[in-house]
Parts: C-alpha cells; sequence; structure tokens
C-alpha cells in the first residue's frame, strides 16, 4: 500500500470529498498545508466549507478532474470501479487508497488515538468525548460522523498528540485503524448487504479488538452477548461499561421534564488480572452527571464515554462540565422547531434497535401524541430487519411511511414501505403510506395538533420533510 509521509505535503484527489468523513480528512490534510483537490455528484454545505479551507472542488465527477499534477487518490465504499475518475486513476496507474485507508495512516501520526466502534451510538459517544476531552483542554484532532456545533462542523484540526474518531464497520473499514483506545458500544446486525450474518459481523468486532495493542485498552459494553467468548484472548486491557452494570455503570438514575438523565457514575475497582480475570473489590463513585441529550440509551453512552476519559486521565469535574455543555449533534433528537403547537424533532435512526430507543426517549417528552414519519434506508436492510422495524414502530402513536430511500441500491427485492404499512395495521397501529413528500407534508398539515410530537427519522433526506413544514 502507498505509505503517505505526512511532513512532505502532496496533491491528494477525494472522489466524493463532500461526504461526512470524507471532508473531515481532507480538512485534517488542508491544515497540515497538503494540497486538495476533490469531486462530488452535488454541491452542498460540506463542499463550500472546503472550497472556502482551500480545496479545488469539482461538481459533479468526470474523468478530466484525474489531472497529471494528483498524487495519490482516495475514495469511499460508495465508488466502484466503474466511476468515470476511479477508472481514470486507476488508467493513469495513480496511486489510490480507500477513505479507511487514509485514515488508519493518520491515526499512526497520534500517540494517543481514540476510535470509537459500534453498530448504534458512534456518533453521539464520540461528540461526547470531544466535548470532555475539550473540557480538559487536551487540544484533540477529531473526526466525527455528523455535524456538531461546538467545532462548528464534523472536524477539529488540534495540535497534541491526541487524536479521536468514529469507526464504521461497513466494509470492514474499522480493520485499518489501530487505536490505543478502542471503544465498542454494541454489536448488532446491520449492514447485510455487505456482511453475512450476526456471525461475521462479531468476528469483524473482535478482528478490530485484536488490532488494539497490548498496552492500550478495550472499553466494551458489558452486555454485549457471550462478552467472555468475544473478549477471551485479547492481548490488551479490557474494561466494561453499561447503562445499569459493568465496570462503569450508573445508579440512582433521575429524569428531567424533557427526558435527559442525572446519574451517579461508579467505577469498579478491579484487582488481579484484566477484563474477565480480574477480580472486583470495591467501586468508587466518580461522580454526578446531567445529560442534555434524552433517552437511556444515553446513559450508556455517556459511560462508554466517562470510561474513555477516565482511561485519559481526565478529571470528574472536566467529564462533568463536557457532558452538561453536550447537547446533541445534527440529526439526532434534534429539536428542528415548532410550528402551531407542534414539536418537530429528526432523528438520523434508520435501524430497529435505533428507532426503539429513539422512540423511548420520545416517549418521556412531553407530548400529547408521538408521529413518527419513517424513511427506510435502503432495500436490503429493510427486508432483513423488516418485522423488527415493524416492531419497533409501534412505540410510536401514528406512523407515516415514506418511500425506501435507496442509498447504493437498485434491486428492491420485493419490499417497499407500503409493506411495513401493511404490517403496522394489521397489528393495530396507526399508519399511511404517501409516495412523495408533498403529500406527507399536507397530511401532516391537516393531521397533526398542538401538543404532538412529530419525528423525522431516517439515513436519507426525509429531513427535508420537517423543514420545510417549518419554511426553513
Amino acid at each position: 500500500m502507498y505509505q503517505i509521509n505526512f511532513n512532505q505535503p502532496i496533491h491528494i484527489h477525494f472522489i466524493g470529498i463532500g461526504g461526512i468523513s470524507m471532508s473531515g480528512l481532507a480538512a485534517v490534510l488542508l491544515n497540515r498545508n497538503f494540497p486538495v483537490s476533490g469531486s462530488d455528484s452535488r454541491k452542498s454545505a460540506l463542499t463550500e466549507w472546503l472550497t472556502e479551507l482551500g480545496a479545488k472542488v469539482s461538481i459533479p465527477q468526470c474523468a478530466a478532474n484525474i489531472r497529471s499534477d494528483i498524487d495519490l487518490v482516495v475514495y469511499t465504499a460508495a465508488i466502484h470501479p466503474d466511476n468515470p475518475e476511479y477508472a481514470a486513476a486507476e488508467a493513469a496507474g495513480l496511486p489510490m487508497m480507500t477513505r479507511a485507508e487514509l485514515l488508519g495512516q493518520l491515526m499512526a501520526n497520534y500517540p494517543i488515538s481514540v476510535a470509537v466502534a459500534g453498530t448504534h451510538g458512534k456518533t453521539t459517544t464520540t461528540s461526547m468525548i470531544s466535548h470532555i476531552m475539550m473540557a480538559q483542554d487536551l487540544d484533540p484532532t477529531i473526526s466525527v460522523g455528523g455535524i456538531l456545533p461546538s467545532i462548528g462542523g464534523n472536524v477539529r484540526v488540534g495540535r497534541s498528540d491526541y487524536f479521536l474518531t468514529e469507526a464504521c464497520e461497513y466494509t470492514n473499514s474499522f480493520l485499518h485503524l489501530t487505536p490505543t483506545i478502542g471503544l465498542i458500544l454494541n454489536i448488532d446486525a446491520d449492514h447485510l448487504d455487505f456482511f453475512k450474518d450476526l456471525d461475521d459481523i462479531r468476528h469483524s468486532f473482535r478482528r478490530f479488538a485484536e488490532k488494539i495493542p497490548a498496552n492500550g485498552t478495550l472499553v466494551i459494553h458489558a452486555q454485549v452477548p457471550d462478552l467472555y467468548g468475544f473478549t477471551e484472548g485479547l492481548r490488551c486491557h479490557i474494561v466494561t461499561f453499561g447503562e445499569s452494570c459493568g465496570d462503569y455503570h450508573a445508579e440512582n438514575v433521575t429524569w428531567d421534564a424533557l427526558g435527559c438523565a442525572g446519574f451517579d457514575l461508579y467505577k469498579t475497582l478491579r484487582t488481579g488480572g484484566n477484563g474477565n480475570d480480574a477480580d472486583a473489590c470495591g467501586e468508587l463513585c466518580i461522580g454526578h452527571f446531567s445529560l442534555k441529550v434524552p433517552g437511556e440509551h444515553n446513559i450508556g453512552n455517556a459511560a462508554a464515554a466517562i470510561a474513555c476519559a477516565d482511561l485519559l486521565g481526565v478529571s470528574p469535574e472536566h467529564m462533568a462540565a463536557g457532558l452538561s455543555g453536550f447537547t446533541g449533534t445534527d440529526r439526532r433528537f434534534q429539536k428542528k422547531g415548532e410550528i402551531a403547537g407542534v414539536t418537530i424533532i429528526d432523528d438520523y435512526a434508520h435501524h430497529p434497535t435505533e428507532i426503539r430507543a429513539t422512540l423511548l426517549a420520545a416517549k418521556k417528552y412531553p407530548a400529547d401524541r408521538i408521529w413518527c414519519v419513517f424513511q427506510p434506508h435502503t432495500y436490503s436492510r429493510t427486508k432483513a430487519l423488516l418485522d423488527d422495524f415493524v416492531d419497533a414502530l409501534t412505540l410510536a402513536d401514528r406512523v407515516v411511511l415514506a418511500d425506501i430511500y435507496a442509498a447504493r441500491e437498485t434491486d428492491t427485492l420485493g419490499v417497499s414501505s407500503d409493506l411495513i404499512r401493511q404490517k403496522l395495521n394489521e397489528k393495530g397501529s396507526e399508519a399511511w403510506y404517501f409516495p412523495t413528500f408533498d403529500e406527507i407534508e399536507t397530511f401532516l398539515l391537516e393531521n397533526c395538533t398542538a401538543g404532538d410530537l412529530l419525528i423525522t427519522m431516517g439515513a436519507g433526506d426525509v429531513v427535508r420533510i420537517g423543514e420545510k413544514l417549518l419554511g426553513q
């Protein structure tokens, strides 16, 4: 594989530079004085931001964008050999690498690196750790998979030895990383267009854990199934966390009027071994923490963030300050506004586990009825988890289905949003399907009433519905 010397800047071209992770990496390289160019299918706030930073961004993608002065081409998992720029770069014999390979090489430049993995919760937990590290003035370099208001985007370039990033399992991207601290928040069935089954996914997460060096630490949820078997034989140190169990766990949980938790965080003191083999010898209350993001699942995310921060030597006072200052990232239970007494929330949930967590959090929110406007993401995920989607969506009082967001897929696999609607109706749930956003917006305007909570939900462009209703 081509090796980058980060002390000798070269011209790097990004195919798909407008992606949330690609744009962050491009920004880090621009800060290191690398000449950066790139392309995407359309303009966006991220491509405009990169242009302001000094990148040369071309819209759309075409073979002519691969110029002779380019030294290295970086591409995402969504780019295939038939992409005109990929084909042109290959024909020109240019060195090429994936986004994940670049991230791995960049991370290797930092003595203290943290990678947050898991099927769910990566962006929120990475953001929580970001806030805690900044509260302690650790000056980290951060790459997060969402827009974090406190850093003004999805990347922060620090000047210290600390590097923090999300670690995505899709296409085994996270296997290019070698973090000194690796987090596994959960392991669930997802991305079944790539993985064969849950056992295949667990195998990949195990390989990720094996990348952590002997002097590093794995922070893993205490309720990962067969935890002992999963962690047995790992060379790194192991600590666990959880909402109510694990080496780092919450007790004395209370809830405020908006469904945000306050709790005491306890640390189990261990001796005589590592992880599974260590003996508990007492507990220590690290402190009291108050969250500004709702839901029980965020207690677990916060426990993981606190465990990581404790390993980094952050004081409890700075942990508390960081968490209390975190009010969420874009598209994670994000309040978009109110119209005629209806509160509109947007959420990125696109897996049954995430939908369930978001709707349970919504039930603690002051509202008369919960409306969920759900846009399924990819046909393969919808087919593989169809019944789980239906079960999760029954937690809403009213469900409106938009068409499936195909993303990278073309085969419908015989599933549709109307099929979800039918199954919800069969379970006694009130659900409707409309093929266009305009029809959905009209229906909502006619049927939502003051006191309702309306959640637009999904990883596609469903956010536009709420924004249109609010006139944004």
